[in-house]
């Protein structure tokens, strides 16, 4: 079982800091680090709007409670975790994120920074988790379709993504929905020279059972054929769609 820690649901009139979703302790479900024990500081806000959002209260809809870098580390010392998961929303529109990470550093936690690289700063992070979004995750049907060219104008920033390879441990996350998709992560990184493709996961899209176990397995064989990593989502395994988790 998780322990969490609730930001609650609305944040404080004019108060300076990030605002955040919530401050909870997991394991980590996704990537090169799956199954490690660790601390989640989910940032409140993001720049897209993706169909697909597992997070709508972070995005779509965005909740929480304004929090200085002090009081967030005043809640990860409930925690016994080493390993630290700054991600949002997007956490690095979040202000004084580069503030929050640096204090991350001197507390001695290893960072990993989850981002759609789609915007770029100079943060500690021991991982750069980056999640660029394919076409798949246009909101064409979702609230009549009117977030999706703005959406669509921002999902892919190639220089951006260049700029964390080449300055951070990194690993590229790709969510696929249909077969077709692994086509686009090719496309891409044929504009990304140089990225290692073993630090390229594929991950099924889906928040439920079963709909990870209808896109696993032809997505295996995918990872298979082209050299990739098959990244599972192991909390949703383990604990279902929920929050805290």
């Amino acid at each position: 079982m998780s322990r969490s820690s609730s930001a609650g649901e609305a944040g404080r009139g004019g108060r300076r800091g990030m605002k955040v979703a919530e401050i909870f302790y997991s394991i980590q479900g996704e990537g090169r680090l799956a199954g490690v024990p660790s601390a989640f500081v989910r940032t409140s806000g993001c720049n897209l709007r993706c169909g697909f959002c597992d997070t709508d209260f972070t995005s779509w809809h965005p909740e929480g409670e304004a929090l200085s870098v002090a009081e967030v580390l005043a809640r990860l010392r409930d925690f016994p975790a080493r390993h630290v998961v700054v991600t949002g929303g997007e956490p690095l529109i979040a202000p004084e994120i580069e503030e929050l990470c640096a204090a991350l550093r001197r507390a001695g936690y290893h960072i990993t920074v989850e981002t759609a690289a789609t915007v770029f700063k100079p943060v500690e992070c021991d991982l750069a988790s980056l999640s660029p979004k394919l076409s798949n995750s246009t909101p064409h049907q979702r609230e009549g379709g009117r977030n999706a060219f703005r959406h669509e104008a921002l999902r892919l920033q190639p220089d951006v993504i260049r700029a964390f390879v080449e300055r951070y441990d990194y690993q590229l996350k790709f969510v696929i929905d249909r077969p077709e998709d692994v086509a686009e992560v090719e496309e891409l990184l044929g504009r990304l020279p140089g990225v290692d493709r073993g630090r390229v996961l594929l991950m099924p899209q889906g928040v439920t059972r079963a709909e990870l176990d209808g896109r696993g397995p032809w997505l295996a064989e995918a990872c298979k054929r082209h050299g990739f990593r098959y990244c599972p989502r192991l909390h949703i395994e383990l604990y279902g769609h929920r929050r805290g988790t």
